[in-house]
């Protein structure tokens, strides 16, 4: 095949201390750069329509049609690396240098020559790891067309090439570690920095109707998402004004969260045909373009605005989980030596979301470190409670009195620090529930649900609160939207169990053994459940059932019945209790 001459974007790279590192852990060295083009580099050159012509051991050299292209690449992987370096040890990371020209080529089969690919190779020289040094020629090409700040390095005499080459460096981080970008007015570096919580922007939704009266379809769904998402306290939400600035515009999310400083880009399309609407909506992570959560509705337009209005609700109510399940799995990828607040926060999440007292301890430790890494930050003080709401009444680990209380105190920091945080609210009406304070609990979770409606959590302790209160029914109602909101709850056999305590108060007791049935399928080895089943089987005349049942309530969980049945935990009524004892001696109990 003969050779071939034309302009080219010529992009190399190779790895900083490639020998160091190969010396220190060949093996680990070897496996990881496999993941770094597995996982970053390669798809990022596919997303740039970028062609990879050769890799050499520690190195690449890819070809790119535009020089824009080969640029935001670069930038994206580098960026993407830091990120990735940000919990490993100085001298375990893999770095890229890397450098971009624009330049006559000769191609020949896959392989590429000429001073285009010579001067790329001399500029990645020049770059720092981590860095990329571009040519003059390069620099002004994309200048105008791309957000990104430019060093003048001077002129360089590289090898093999006759005449001074012009560097420019590409400034990917300011000072204090920020992604920056040129101002189009200035052009002066602004750095982009994160809120303190997730952080979140919702595009205009896209009218695919074909239909310009169906504009304000689309955009009354994006208005309502925004609006509803702005009542989670746990979310930093970008105003409607600067989300409407990307309108019938083609916007890259990546660009989007840098332009805003978000993390989440949420972006959707409504397509109406005949009496039928279609939405579909996806959450995107902007640095790694990673999609976290996606939807499609799909209704019928009987009534326009309660549709719009249903669609809403959904998509929000799946989007603040998802943010939160993404924030905790960016959380578990920093080295334990390295969390920060948020982090360790997060991370204490997580491991309170496996629900099992191992975990709990494991989050107790991480929450506590939280607090002592920002005494204010007030996350920390309402988490820290929850572990010792559950280690007692759920896992009877801890003194329940001393639980209580303590579990109050914490709480009522952490309202006293931020008396908008609904999740603190919440929490406190839980450990006022729990010390038997029903009126008062009630008060918080309803503050909690006036600030952030969707909260399931507080749904699900006002359900149990009403409940316990002598309100079973309405305490049901509030349950099952508990169930809605979180269908992936991961306290859902106490949700479950709730609703058996409900039905038997409700004395539907047909209905509380089919709850605990429903219960025990899932949850085979939550043993707290029987005493209900047990009651109300005894309630029911089926003796034989009862004390099988009633015989698994004692031998499973000993310590449970014996707190809840011999003696009575504050949050029962005396005669809720009374009729609990009721069933459980008609199923054969003689204490």
């Amino acid at each position: 095949m003969a050779s071939t001459r034309r302009l080219a974007a010529i992009l190399a790279a190779d790895v900083a201390g490639y020998s160091r590192l190969m010396g220190v852990d060949e093996e680990g060295t070897l496996a990881e750069l496999k993941a770094i083009r597995r996982e970053l580099s390669d798809p990022k050159v596919k997303e740039h329509s970028g062609r990879i012509v050769k890799t050499t051991g520690d190195g690449l050299l890819i070809e790119f049609g535009s020089v824009v292209d080969a640029v935001r690449c670069a930038v994206e992987v580098q960026r993407a690396m830091a990120e990735r370096n940000a919990d490993v040890p100085a001298d375990r990371r893999i770095e890229l240098r890397m450098g971009i020209n624009l330049g006559d080529i000769i191609k020949d089969g896959r392989d590429i020559y000429g001073d285009g690919v010579n001067v790329a190779a001399r500029l990645e020289a020049l770059a720092e790891p981590g860095g990329i040094c571009v040519s003059r020629v390069v620099r002004d090409q994309v200048r105008d067309k791309l957000a990104f700040a430019f060093e003048d390095m001077g002129e360089r005499q590289v090898k093999n090439i006759a005449r001074p080459v012009r560097v420019h460096r590409i400034r990917l981080f300011d000072e204090e570690g920020f992604a920056t970008v040129r101002s189009s007015d200035q052009g002066t570096a602004a750095p982009l920095t994160m809120p303190d919580k997730p952080s979140v922007a919702v595009l205009p939704f896209t009218n695919m109707s074909g239909d310009p009266e169906q504009e304000y379809l689309a955009d009354g769904m994006a208005e309502d998402v925004i609006t509803a998402l702005s009542r989670y306290p746990s979310l930093f939400v970008i105003a409607r004004n600067s989300c409407f600035t990307y309108k019938g515009r083609a916007v890259d999310v990546k660009e989007v969260g840098r332009d805003l400083g978000v993390r989440y880009v949420l972006e959707g399309s409504v397509r109406k045909a005949g009496n039928r609407i279609r939405v579909t909506a996806q959450l995107v992570e902007a640095q790694s373009g990673n999609h976290v959560w996606a939807e499609r509705y799909d209704r019928d337009l009987a009534d326009i605005f309660a549709v719009q209005d249903e669609i809403t609700e959904a998509a929000t109510i799946a989007v603040a989980p998802a943010i939160a399940d993404a924030e905790r799995q960016r959380a578990m990828r920093k080295a334990p030596g390295s969390l920060d607040v948020w982090a360790a926060y997060q991370r204490g999440l997580w491991h309170l979301c496996k629900a099992n007292p191992e975990d709990d301890a494991i989050a107790e430790d991480l929450f506590r470190q939280a607090i002592d890494l920002d005494p204010t930050f007030a996350g920390s003080y309402s988490a820290l409670a929850l572990v010792q709401l559950q280690s007692a009444a759920i896992y009877q680990k801890l003194d329940p009195i001393e639980a209580q209380s303590s579990a109050e105190a914490l709480s009522r920091r952490a309202v006293v620090l931020d008396g908008a945080d609904a999740e603190a609210r919440s929490c406190l009406g839980w450990a006022l529930q729990a010390r038997g304070e029903l009126e008062g609990a009630l008060v918080e979770i309803e503050r909690a649900l006036a600030m952030s409606p969707n909260l399931a959590a507080a749904h699900g302790h006002r359900g149990a609160t009403l409940i316990f209160s002598g309100r079973p029914k309405e305490g049901l109602a509030a349950l099952e939207t508990c169930i809605r909101l979180d269908p992936r709850d991961p306290f859902m056999s106490v949700r479950l169990l709730h609703l058996a305590c409900g039905l038997y108060f409700s004395r539907e007791y047909e209905a509380t053994v089919e709850a605990a049935k429903r219960l025990i399928r899932s949850y085979p080895d939550f043993p707290m459940i029987y005493r209900w089943p047990a009651a109300a089987l005894g309630q029911l005349g089926r003796t034989v059932q009862a004390k099988e049942a009633l015989e698994k309530a004692i031998s499973l969980a000993p310590t449970a019945f014996d707190m809840y049945v011999r003696k009575r935990v504050p949050w029962f009524r005396p005669e809720d209790h009374v009729h609990l004892v009721e069933g459980l001696r008609k199923a054969g109990w003689k204490g």
